[in-house]
């Protein structure tokens, strides 16, 4: 036999089929063969009673496939020893169905009716098929319809299953006013309906949710007035509550009178509201009703376009004449959750501005929200705050750096799953916000790029170009962040492609004329990275000023991040110190050395 004899078979058309030569897959035969096991007395050697009925199984097919009759069969309880088992609480159709699936794999549930399949659900669940438990579930889910929801909540609640219950909690909510007069929702365990009426998403009129309650207590026992509480009286005009409360006879009449004095005494901010939730998408826009209703130039606002805007047109704006001014005020279409706003000030130039956002539901009672009245901002903004119910929203522009207008370009309304950490309603981010994206500006110091020192750029840099600098002695390196936020740590990086170290001290201002120290190290020779951390505080300016160059009059700094991401950044920073000096080297192998320059423009952006 030749030594090619003894080689691997392979199959030169490989790529072309699913199996290579010499692998043999009989695996629809071998299915086919365990199938016909399935309540087969061929080689059966265990027997199974449900409901009243014997069913043929074999041990060790059960035990292979469950952890649960692995344990029963062989793990020395007396079911172990037994030749016939009683289950009895499993229905006899659904344990048909999971048994046919033990053997072959497959379970059709298209051609099951809906409480056979809620049935093997909680079997799957019972016996640990977790992961059959998770495919009926993501079913169900594309299944869900008024008819059945209601059954399939309460089952999910039952198993404990989260997810099936949060995707049930979103179906209702989207259709609430419907679930009320709907037949099976008198059928929803008291557990289920509490939970329900106690989210504030479950949106609908209050009246409708207490007419729902009173058919649902007609033929179910409310334990304790559980449901009813969860009703929200004051939520419902005096007028409902006196002819459609009051006659229903299920609320005492003390607690209807503590329901008309909190409607009538209360911030109307402060009662319990509901609202629709939608996440992740803006819900100020015209598709969800939404419009402006205050302001000048109100059609540019909601349009979502914030690309083609100037001195002209493209933004609403108000004037800003102190007190008392009206703003510009959004209002949604329907009472919504939301939680964020992204706005873009117009920032064709590098003006500041200052506002605050007030939220209402009927344009009585306000409640300020965002108040960043006392710090300069700029281009988009990015604000969290506490979930709130909010119909109508007002942006108040308190002050422009340019003239007595404020200016708006685009406005989004939504509500985010994920919330940065935030200290005093301003955001304490773990990210560099030091950023073109993030609408930081340079607006003070020389390059041949204004952003260059924010542009993340920590590799190409060299004697002409890739950093940003002022002369010693004269101005400073001024970066603006887009808003205030919570910063206790910044990173910098001084030019080193040379030996040169330099001297520096920086300060940070949330205003432009109060400033506060970050670091002093006018008396230290500082080369290349620098990572700077300091007590939390507000900041929106970071001024850097070089006091010393061991080369020249020009204090020079290639990158500025803050807070400082030099966790994450470590190994690309390594990597680009060692290329740097690869660089350098190279490039003082080609050509001449060219200092940079020793005398800093006043400009703020060098022509290349």
């Amino acid at each position: 036999m030749s030594s090619g004899s003894h080689q691997h078979l392979q199959n030169s058309n490989s790529k072309r089929s699913a199996s290579r030569l010499g692998d043999i897959e009989h695996l629809s035969l071998f299915s086919e063969h365990l199938s016909a096991l399935c309540l087969s007395p061929d080689y059966s050697d265990v027997v199974l009673i449900v409901e009243g009925e014997r069913l043929s199984a074999h041990k060790v097919i059960l035990a292979a496939r469950s952890d649960y009759f692995r344990a029963m069969l062989y793990g020395g309880l007396k079911e172990s020893s037994q030749a016939e088992i009683t289950l009895p609480d499993a229905p006899l159709k659904a344990f048909k169905v999971l048994l046919k699936y033990i053997y072959t794999g497959h379970m059709f549930l298209s051609t099951l009716k809906e409480d056979v399949i809620l049935d093997t659900l909680g079997l799957a669940h019972q016996y640990g098929f977790q992961d059959l438990e998770t495919a009926i579930s993501d079913i169900l889910k594309q299944l869900l319809a008024l008819r059945n929801i209601c059954a399939v909540i309460d089952t999910a609640r039952l198993y404990g299953l989260e997810k099936l219950v949060k995707f049930c909690h979103n179906f209702l909510d989207r259709h609430a006013s419907k679930i009320l007069t709907h037949e099976t929702f008198l059928q929803l365990s008291q557990e289920s309906l509490v939970e329900l009426l106690q989210r504030d998403s479950f949106f609908a009129p209050e009246v409708e949710i207490f007419q729902g309650v009173c058919n649902w207590c007609k033929v179910n026992e409310d334990k304790d007035d559980l449901v009813m509480k969860c009703v929200r009286l004051p939520l419902m005009s005096v007028a409902d509550l006196l002819s459609v409360v009051r006659p229903a006879g299920l609320v005492k009449p003390d607690t209807l009178l503590d329901a008309i004095a909190e409607r009538t005494n209360v911030r109307l901010s402060s009662l319990p509201h509901r609202g629709q939730l939608i996440i992740d998408e803006n819900v100020a826009s015209p598709r969800f009703g939404s419009k402006v209703v205050s302001g000048e130039l109100m059609e540019y606002l909601l349009d979502g376009d914030y690309h083609t805007y100037d001195m002209e047109k493209g933004y609403t704006r108000h004037g800003i004449n102190g007190p008392g001014d009206q703003g510009i005020i959004v209002k949604l279409g329907t009472p919504t959750i939301i939680n964020y706003i992204r706005m873009l000030l117009w920032d064709r130039d590098i003006r500041s501005y200052s506002y605050y956002i007030e939220i209402s539901m009927e344009q009585k009672d306000w409640v300020r929200v965002i108040d960043y009245s006392t710090y300069s901002c700029r281009s988009w903004q990015y604000l969290y705050f506490e979930s709130r119910v909010v119909q109508y929203i007002r942006i108040v522009g308190t002050h422009n750096t340019v003239n007595k207008v404020f200016h708006l370009v685009s406005f989004e309304a939504m509500y985010k799953m994920e919330i940065p950490n935030m200290v005093n309603d301003i955001i304490c981010p773990n990210y560099n916000v030091a950023t073109v994206d993030k609408s930081a500006v340079v607006i003070e110091g020389v390059s041949r790029a204004r952003n260059a020192l924010l542009n993340g750029d920590t590799r190409h840099y060299d004697w002409d170009s890739g950093y940003t600098c002022h002369q010693l002695g004269s101005g400073a390196i001024l970066i603006q962040l887009g808003q205030p936020y919570i910063i206790s740590s910044l990173r910098l990086l001084l030019w080193d492609c040379d030996e040169r170290s330099y001297s520096y001290y920086i300060e940070s201002s949330t205003n432009v004329w109060e400033w506060e120290m970050v670091v002093d190290n006018t008396r230290e020779n500082c080369k290349s990275w620098q990572v700077i951390k300091f007590p939390p505080r507000p900041v929106v300016f970071i001024r850097i000023v070089g006091t010393h160059n061991t080369e020249n009059e020009v204090f020079h700094c290639v990158h500025f991040e803050c807070p400082s991401c030099e966790e994450n950044n470590q190994d690309s920073t390594t990597n680009a110190q060692l290329n740097r000096k690869r660089d350098s080297s190279v490039l003082s192998d080609l050509r001449p050395v060219i200092q940079p320059p020793e005398t800093a423009t006043e400009a703020e952006e060098v022509p290349v």
